[in-house]
C-alpha cells in the first residue's frame, strides 16, 4: 500500500495537521519539524496525490501555446493538436489555448512575455527565433513563476529551460546525407530555403546539414540560404533569380516547415523529378508531393507529440516533479513515398 498522510505523521513523530501545514509550506512550523517530515518522506517513500490535493484546493492547470501569426499547413496541424489536447484534458481541470503573435518582430514578442502576471498562466510554450529581447523576456518570465518551454526551436544560452523538438544538427545532417546519396555522385549545387535564418533550428540544421557536405560530398556545393520570410512574391523572386544565375542546381534542401511555397514556385522553373528535393514536416502537401515524386524525402517530427509533450513538461514543472526523458524525446523520422 502506499503511504498515506497518517503514515507519514507517525514517522515522523508529529500531527496530521503539522504534515499538512509542511506539505503544503505554511507558516509557523519550526525549520527542525520541517527536516524531520522531509526525512521521513524520504525513509518511507510518501508521494502526494497532487489530482487529490489539486481537486480539493479546486485547482485549474493553465498553459498557453505562443505560435506565429504567419504559417501554413504545419502551422494548422499544432493548431489542431492544441484544441485536441484542450478538450482531452478538460476532465483533468487543464486549459490549454494558443496564441499567435508576429514574431518576426521580437519587441512584440517580449512585450507580451512582459505582461504576463505572476499567476495568470502556470506556463508558457514559445516558438520564436532567436533574438536577445525574446531570450530575456523569457527568462524574467521564468523568475516571475511562470513555467517556460522552448517549443520546436530554441534559444541560446537557456539551457535551463526545457526544450521539445528533434536535434536539429542531427536531422541538417540527415538532410545532407540523403541529398549526397540519391545524386548518386552527381556534382553541383544545392539550394538552401528557409522562412528565416534567425530561427535557431534552421541554424541548426544548416550547420548539420553543410558538415555532411563538406566531409562526405565534396562533389556538391550549397548555396547562402535564402529567406523566403512566408511571402510568396519575396519567395518566388530571390528563386528565380536563384535560376537564373545557378544553372548548375542538382538539389533542393527546404529547412523550414513549411515546404508548400518554395516548391511550388521551384516547379515553374525546374521539373522537380530532375532534382533531388529533401524537406522537413509532413503536411497534406509534402505527403501528396512525395507520392508524387516531386519530393524524395520528408524529415519529420510528430506535431501531436511535441504538443503532448510541452504540456506533460509544463505540469510536471508546475508540480515541482522532474518529467520523464524518455517519454519526451521527439525521434526524427524519415518518410520516403514508401513508408507514408
Amino acid at each position: 500500500m502506499r503511504p498515506t498522510t497518517k503514515d507519514l505523521a507517525k514517522a515522523a513523530g508529529v500531527s496530521l495537521a503539522t504534515v499538512d501545514r509542511v506539505l503544503n509550506e505554511r507558516p509557523n512550523v519550526s525549520r527542525k519539524t520541517v527536516e524531520k517530515v522531509n526525512e521521513a518522506i524520504d525513509q518511507i517513500g510518501f508521494v502526494r496525490n497532487l489530482a487529490a490535493v489539486n481537486l480539493a484546493r479546486n485547482k485549474m492547470y493553465r498553459f498557453r501555446f505562443l505560435f506565429p501569426k504567419t504559417g501554413d499547413q504545419y502551422l494548422n496541424e499544432l493548431l489542431r493538436h492544441v484544441t485536441e489536447i484542450d478538450r482531452a484534458l478538460t476532465a483533468d481541470m487543464t486549459i490549454v489555448d494558443a496564441v499567435q503573435l508576429d514574431m518576426n518582430d521580437p519587441h512584440v514578442v517580449a512585450n507580451y512575455l512582459g505582461a504576463v502576471e505572476p499567476g495568470e498562466i502556470d506556463g508558457i510554450a514559445i516558438m520564436a527565433p532567436e533574438s536577445p529581447q525574446v531570450r530575456d523576456s523569457m527568462a524574467r518570465l521564468q523568475e516571475r513563476g511562470t513555467r517556460v518551454v522552448q517549443f520546436l526551436t530554441g534559444q541560446e544560452k537557456l539551457e535551463v529551460h526545457e526544450f521539445i523538438g528533434i536535434d536539429n544538427f542531427a536531422a541538417g545532417a540527415t538532410a545532407g546525407r540523403i541529398v549526397g546519396r540519391f545524386l548518386g555522385g552527381r556534382s553541383g549545387n544545392v539550394m538552401v530555403i528557409a522562412d528565416t535564418m534567425q530561427s535557431l533550428d534552421s541554424i541548426q540544421r544548416r550547420l548539420g546539414f553543410d558538415r555532411i557536405l563538406n566531409t562526405s560530398f565534396p562533389n556538391l556545393s550549397a548555396l547562402p540560404s535564402l529567406e523566403t520570410h512566408g511571402d510568396e512574391e519575396r519567395t518566388k523572386r530571390i528563386i528565380s533569380r536563384t535560376f537564373k544565375y545557378q544553372d548548375d542546381v542538382v538539389a533542393v534542401y527546404v529547412i523550414s516547415p513549411e515546404a508548400r511555397m518554395p516548391v511550388t514556385q521551384i516547379a515553374k522553373f525546374r521539373d522537380l523529378r530532375d532534382l533531388t528535393v529533401v524537406a522537413h514536416e509532413r503536411t497534406p502537401f509534402s505527403e501528396r508531393s512525395l507520392r508524387q515524386e516531386e519530393i524524395d524525402a520528408v524529415i519529420a517530427q510528430d506535431p501531436g507529440h511535441a504538443v503532448r509533450s510541452a504540456v506533460r513538461i509544463m505540469k510536471a514543472q508546475s508540480d515541482n516533479r522532474a518529467p520523464l526523458a524518455a517519454q519526451e524525446k521527439i525521434r526524427i523520422e524519415v518518410l520516403l513515398k514508401d513508408n507514408l
